[in-house]
């Protein structure tokens, strides 16, 4: 089956499609009525202001942020079918300057700071229900519990417990929607706040109003998830599903705001409204249901920080890592890094703000700003398909101006918490900031050399029998896709010292494609059964499984006959005995006999120190076998140091 088949199979709309996008795509979006209301409200007395002017804002940030801008524009945005920052921009990239990668980084940075909040918040929130019974309980150890288990749980994969997300969601939402509506019935005449004037009310007439949109924010902070996940079930199951989710969200909103209605003059006092109308009967399935959907929320939001990091990886964001594939799910992956350094954030997060209305002051500032960063590259996107230049002025001036409010009212967040997921989302922004920029400099110091006589010389070599063989077949890695140049480090450690003769030579080049999952090969044929030059071009969501890939081009060769890979050997040759293949890569290292100015020395030994303890080998990285594998050390010189004389002494 070919990706344009699976594309066209889970764009398909099936009930099973709406169950499995449930589950996958709304977790963090569907669990913010635990905590988007209380937020609004916090330690304020409840007014008409506050109860309609919230249930107002949120209907309209859901209408024209999640709706407008994710559910309708950006799922257009289709990258051969996949969704995400880091997708739109492997879409545009082409079309415009090299400006592009400061908004795509700083988008995926401060996506994942913000993921580090999203588990520990929506897991608390839940849990806290069961201060309705003991209001003393310590919640704490039982979050944390939580957590601990969802992440140990990621390396066996959660294809068992994935099969039940989707049912559990549509529980979910079709119980919070179900007490939304019974709680509205009490008092339809809310149902008002739908005129947008009661959200201008409250933003412009309450103390302190427009700084509530940092707390309605979080009614849609899962809404980039709609476009991330699109290559996992398909654009148009998220539109069907999220017009049920929309109407379910909605009602659990309008179902609160009606309880507020009937609190005015109080205020909460530790009371939750979402818990508040769930009738005392229920309330056990209502915490239990509840905590499910935090824990499938927190899933979802894993998964999604694997895929977000493959995709850095192959975009040279971020450092390589050993990447796993547990289960056969489609595009669910496994990053053992990621996965620990996101639960000791996650644990850290709950230990320091101990209760999820402490951390809502530090969720929501961090994702403001991959909105915006998104909104930035679907400028770009619109100009590339030609759509007018007013429509696309116009249709980016009116997300900047509501994302921006959203900012600027996050912003109040900062010295109450929000400076902690700022402070990651720019660890993390400087983390891929350096990786590039020294894949950049690395990359710029390479000297390629003309192949003509090399490759006359390999064929020499190829048939000097008075030297020893170091393999059959002798693969070096090349960042050149084409024959014509070649590194000159490459031909120094073929010919220099005792050169390396092989049968065959392979020069191989690995090219990450803009769209996510191409497999192809092509073979340039140097010199038939002496020198091959192979290009291997996957997508930037394709495991480099090297090894593997290359024994695969081989097999073809051999059945076309463009290539014998058994031994020369003759004590092997006659027994028709497969040759041996050696791969040898270069790692490099900065060398000593530089003299670098402070910028370009502090990004340099920043990404030399990143990839010494925090990236993984490159036969690791390239998904090759040890046993076959040499790893050459070759140093590199920027910049040579100037008016440094050595004088003799006689």
């Amino acid at each position: 089956m070919t990706h344009t088949d699976k594309h066209h199979r889970i764009n398909k709309v099936t009930f099973a499609g709406f169950l499995v996008t449930l589950g996958i795509v709304f977790g963090d979006i569907g669990t913010s009525p635990l905590y988007a209301m209380s937020a609004i409200v916090g330690t304020r007395t409840i007014d008409p202001v506050l109860a309609l002017g919230g249930l107002s804002a949120v209907f309209w940030t859901l209408t024209l942020l999640t709706t407008g801008k994710y559910a309708y524009l950006s799922l257009r945005a289709d990258n051969n079918g996949e969704g995400g920052i880091f997708s739109l921009y492997s879409l545009i990239k082409r079309y415009s300057g090299s400006w592009l990668v400061y908004p795509a980084i700083i988008g995926g940075a401060f996506l994942l700071a913000d993921g580090i909040i999203t588990a520990p918040i929506s897991v608390s929130s839940a849990i806290e229900g069961l201060r309705i019974y003991s209001p003393t309980i310590p919640t704490v150890p039982i979050v944390i519990a939580i957590l601990i288990a969802l992440f140990v749980a990621q390396q066996f994969g959660t294809q068992l417990i994935g099969k039940l997300f989707g049912p559990v969601m549509m529980i979910w939402f079709t119980f919070i929607g179900v007490i939304g509506l019974m709680s509205l019935a009490q008092d339809f005449s809310v149902l008002r706040a739908l005129n947008p004037y009661y959200a201008y009310q409250m933003i412009v007439d309450y103390p302190h109003g427009f700084f509530l949109l940092g707390a309605v924010f979080l009614c849609t902070t899962g809404a980039e998830a709609l476009y991330a996940d699109m290559g996992h079930v398909g654009r148009c199951n998220i539109r069907i599903s999220w017009a049920y989710v929309k109407i379910c969200l909605l009602l659990s909103y309008a179902g609160q705001s009606a309880w507020l209605m009937s609190k005015v003059g109080t205020t909460l006092e530790g009371a939750a409204p979402f818990y508040s109308i769930v009738p005392p009967v229920i309330l056990p399935f209502g915490i239990l249901i509840a905590t499910s959907a935090a824990i499938i929320a927190s899933q979802a939001l894993i998964s999604g920080s694997f895929t977000l990091v493959g995709e850095a990886i192959r975009l040279n964001f971020w450092s390589r890592q050993k990447i796993f594939y547990p289960t056969d799910f489609r595009g669910q992956l496994y990053i053992p890094q990621v996965n620990w350094l996101l639960m000791v954030g996650c644990i850290f997060v709950v230990l320091y703000f101990r209760e999820s209305k402490n951390m809502e002051a530090a969720y929501g500032l961090a994702v403001t700003l991959t909105m915006l960063m998104t909104t930035v590259l679907l400028t770009v996107y619109l100009y590339s398909r030609r759509v007018p230049i007013v429509l696309t002025a116009l249709i980016t001036l009116v997300f900047v101006v509501i994302e921006g409010a959203f900012f600027i009212a996050n912003l109040e967040k900062f010295p109450e918490g929000g400076f902690i997921s700022i402070f990651i989302g720019f660890i993390l922004f400087a983390v891929m900031w350096i990786w590039y920029q020294g894949r950049v400099v690395r990359r710029s110091l390479t000297v390629m050399d003309d192949t003509g006589p090399f490759f006359k010389t390999l064929t020499e070599l190829s048939n000097d029998m008075t030297l020893p063989q170091y393999a059959t077949h002798l693969v070096y890695l090349t960042s050149s896709d084409s024959p014509k140049k070649i590194e000159q480090e490459t031909i120094r450690s073929v010919l220099e010292r005792t050169p390396k003769r092989a049968d065959v030579y392979w020069f191989v080049h690995v090219k990450t494609d803009n769209e996510p999952f191409t497999m192809k090969y092509k073979v340039d044929i140097v010199e038939k059964e002496e020198v091959y030059f192979i290009k291997f071009t996957l997508g930037f969501r394709i495991e480099p499984r090297l090894n593997y890939f290359f024994e695969l081009a081989l097999k073809d060769l051999q059945e076309t006959k463009e290539v014998n890979i058994t031994s020369r050997h003759p004590a092997l040759e006659k027994f028709d005995i497969d040759g041996d293949i050696r791969f040898v890569l270069h790692s490099s290292f900065l060398s000593h006999e530089n003299e670098l100015p402070f910028k370009q020395n502090f990004i340099m030994h920043s990404y030399y120190f990143l990839r010494r303890w925090f990236s993984v080998r490159e036969d690791y990285a390239y998904g090759l076998d040890a046993s076959n594998v040499e790893i050459e050390h070759v140093p590199i010189v920027i910049t040579e140091p100037k008016d440094m004389k050595l004088s003799r002494e006689i």
